[in-house]
């Protein structure tokens, strides 16, 4: 029986490790890692061949085996997102504000990792690899509790990223991958070991993370992303945008699941219900929707609550609308927050939609696929964020670190800055302060000096 608890006691020694090591160091390892991808990929698809022969014997869901599934193109991608996060600046030690309090007395707020990170991941081999780039990087320490239909591939992987963490003399215990269902509650209950959860998968399985664990946790339960067609938008475009957004990957959290319609573009209907019939879409709709299809079968939705679905496959639904009001309406009453898109060439409309929209991501003239960290220059993503805390929409490195207050004085006692003859406070903001101006150390040092000091 795995030890979770020896496991994250280890993962807490290599957190400190890690948090010392260089950014040159941390970088080599990566790119190292992406290279040992690069080498094994006739490896990584014999071991997912496996589990996906294995996943489909026992009747998995086809959309996690779709998820599931290595490609070359997949480890294309996986390899340019590690790439990608090498390049990136690093997120620590980075001095958000530096204020002189008074002479010889200077406080400095500066960006730390949060320490030892646990992931908790349904079918995605590639998501590892993005977690496992993004907490290298950002210097916090990695437990991941892989589904078991995706054990081979995981196990593969874990040997390449271990292999280039032993070349930079840097602890196994910055990455460990646990087995086995029983070891989620005992994550969940690691409070005093593990300093944030970041569950990729089913809603079912983020709600329950998120239900059961008083650790911060980074996620998203679902991804209900809508796009609306306003009276002004170009006809051509939409449709290549809506088929874009559902049908590229529509087992992705950032495919569309509902298209809403001005009714003064209601000629547009029977061309995309068309459309997305011949891209082998089922499509569900209102009643004004199946009588404009103009032939095209619709499956018309009479309970309301069913407008609040994620379907997560080539299934879209479709709503005729009243006007912009009505439209964000409906998005505000059975959205997820996660990413909406309007399509219109009236910019005054468009700047609307965009300010009163209340979602993580909201789009102008693009598909909801966009909502990505590979895409948006992250590097890679750890997950999606639905919530009004930061991070908020893709988080990539900065949602991996948090910061601490640094005090530097000469002897200073705060009762100097009390009472009648009170001492006042120059707070005078150094070093251009605003934004991230300057690393408390140096980031850069050669490759053969492993830590800083």
């Amino acid at each position: 029986m795995t030890d979770i608890k020896e496991i994250a006691e280890r993962a807490r020694l290599a957190s400190r490790a890690l948090g010392r090591a260089s950014t040159s160091a941390k970088n080599l390892a990566l790119e190292s890692f992406a290279c040992r991808i690069e080498q094994s990929a006739g490896t990584l698809l014999a071991r997912n061949a496996e589990d996906v022969r294995n996943a489909e014997a026992e009747g998995l869901n086809r959309s996690l085996i779709e998820r599931l599934k290595l490609s070359d193109s997949k480890i294309h991608q996986m390899v340019a997102s590690v790439r990608q996060v090498v390049g990136l600046n690093d997120p620590t030690g980075q001095v958000l504000r530096d204020t002189l309090l008074d002479d010889g007395l200077e406080l400095q707020q500066v960006t730390v990792p949060f320490g030892t990170i646990a992931a908790i991941v349904e079918s995605r081999p590639d998501a590892v690899v993005q977690l496992i780039s993004l907490a290298l990087k950002s210097g916090n320490a990695l437990i991941v509790k892989a589904g078991r239909e995706a054990n081979a591939t995981v196990a593969a992987i874990e040997q390449l990223v271990r292999c280039s963490l032993l070349e930079q003399e840097l602890p196994e215990g910055c990455v460990t991958v646990i087995y086995g269902r029983e070891a989620v509650a005992d994550l969940l209950g690691m409070v005093d070991w593990i300093d944030l959860i970041v569950p990729r998968g089913s809603k079912e399985l983020i709600r329950y993370v998120q239900d059961n664990t008083r650790i911060p946790v980074i996620g998203h339960a679902e991804g209900i992303c809508h796009i609306y067609v306003d009276a002004e938008a170009d006809c051509e475009m939409a449709t290549r945008v809506i088929l874009d957004a559902k049908t590229q990957a529509p087992s992705a959290c950032n495919a569309v699941e509902t298209v809403l319609i001005h009714r003064d573009a209601a000629d547009f209907v029977p061309r995309l219900a068309k459309a997305l019939a011949n891209a082998s879409v089922r499509v569900r709709g209102c009643e004004v929707t199946a009588r404009l299809a103009a032939g095209t079968p619709i499956d018309v939705i009479t309970d309301e609550s069913e407008w609040a679905t994620e379907y997560g496959d080539l299934t879209i639904a479709v709503r005729v609308v009243e006007n912009l009001d009505q439209a964000m309406t409906h998005i505000a009453r059975f959205g997820s927050g996660h990413t909406d898109s309007i399509l219109t060439s009236n910019p005054e409309v468009a700047q609307r939609f965009l300010r009163e929209v209340d979602s993580a991501g909201v789009f102008h003239n693009a598909s909801t696929r966009f909502a990505d960290g590979f895409r948006y220059g992250l590097g890679a993503e750890v997950g999606i964020s639905t919530g009004k805390l930061p991070p908020r929409g893709p988080a990539g490195l900065d949602g991996l670190v948090t910061y601490k207050w640094l005090l530097r004085g000469n002897g200073h006692c705060a009762s100097s800055y009390t009472g009648e003859n009170a001492k006042p406070f120059k707070h005078r903001q150094c070093h251009a302060s605003a934004g991230r101006c300057r690393q408390l150390t140096s980031q850069s040092s050669p490759a053969a000096s492993k830590f800083t000091t």
